[in-house]
């Protein structure tokens, strides 16, 4: 269950007692409501802009204009949540819908300004039959924020959504996704890539609930940590009773490149039907030091070196991005922050 987060409420702040959240403790961080963020400014158009399509913004929990969005055709919708406030806190429902049968590329931006602040956006996205959406997400938060979003999805049969979650996080940061698959033909991709330094923490928490047979899951997070930062992957694929037919695979892999990094995964597999696919795995650890040897012997610097192989590393999460545009522009986003 989707924990029931209140800014305004310091008793619904979760804590490490609570299992889903048990390597992401908000109340450590947060014991009392934050004062409520002032009205904030749109600041140029946000990373996806030259990708064009309609845009939906939200600035410090407002929305400039509609709060939500119905692909009535084929097309591009930019959600951008910008946090620019100091110290203070602020809250965000968006919802995103798409007719029957319409294909939806939803280009979703979280862009950090400010010191200190608190966010925590929502979405509602629903993906009836036979519809398309794939989710981008290039979340950027501030090294002292406090971010969590939380995201349901709902499918209708022969639906296919897709995500991909690139993020450098934040002090204490969590992208939540809860996804109810109806099985009937429909298919999903859920992906995620970390790249964590200094003292960041990333929590990349996915739900895919298997309630009909005939589905398709497949999903692939890959991190890497630097300095003192710390990766959490929660992976959860449950397979109700009568979902007989359900192809689920989830694989989560990290590598930590310091002493004092941290990784923390949990992938998990619930089956309670028979006739079913389902697998999982899970590595964390360094660069291939033999790999390293060898370009290092060919005349690349070692930081060069340690550099591409990264990079190699995590570009096969942003090879799976479906459209074209987007996947290029998350490649040299990536890219730029190695």
């Amino acid at each position: 269950m989707t924990t029931a987060l209140d800014l305004s409420r310091p008793d619904t702040f979760p804590s490490k007692r609570d299992e889903d959240w048990k390597y992401t403790d908000v109340r450590r961080y947060l014991r009392a409501a934050p004062a409520p963020s002032p009205t904030g400014a749109v600041r140029g158009g946000g990373p996806f802009f030259d990708l064009g399509g309609e845009g939906l913004t939200f600035v410090n929990g407002v929305a400039v204009g509609d709060d939500r969005f119905t692909a009535f055709a084929d097309g591009i919708v930019r959600l951008r949540f910008v946090s620019d406030a100091n110290g203070t806190g602020h809250g965000a429902v968006a919802t995103i819908g798409v007719r029957a049968g319409r294909h939806l590329t939803l280009l979703e931006s979280h862009e950090g300004h400010g010191s200190g602040y608190v966010a925590h956006n929502r979405l509602v996205i629903q993906v009836p039959s036979g519809a398309r959406v794939e989710r981008i997400i290039l979340a950027e938060d501030i090294d002292d924020a406090l971010a969590v979003t939380q995201a349901e999805v709902t499918l209708g049969a022969g639906a296919a959504f897709s995500q991909t979650v690139l993020t450098t996080g934040a002090k204490l940061q969590r992208i939540e996704t809860r996804l109810k698959h109806p099985g009937e033909g429909a298919t999903v991709r859920i992906d995620g890539a970390y790249l964590l330094t200094g003292k960041r923490h990333a929590d990349l928490t996915t739900e895919v609930d298997h309630i009909g047979g005939d589905g398709l899951t497949d999903q692939l997070t890959k991190g890497v940590v630097r300095d003192e930062a710390r990766g959490v992957f929660q992976g959860r694929i449950i397979v109700r009773e009568g979902a007989d037919g359900t192809d689920a695979r989830m694989g989560h892999h990290a590598l930590i490149t310091s002493d004092r990094g941290e990784v923390d995964a949990k992938p998990e597999l619930e089956i309670y039907a028979d006739d079913v696919s389902c697998a999982h795995g899970n590595t964390v650890g360094a660069l291939d030091e033999s790999a390293l040897f060898y370009m290092q012997q060919r005349g690349i610097p070692t930081d060069e070196a340690r550099a591409l192989l990264t990079e190699a590393f995590l570009m096969e999460v942003v090879d799976r991005i479906g459209h074209e545009g987007a996947r290029e522009l998350c490649r040299a986003w990536l890219a730029e922050r190695l």
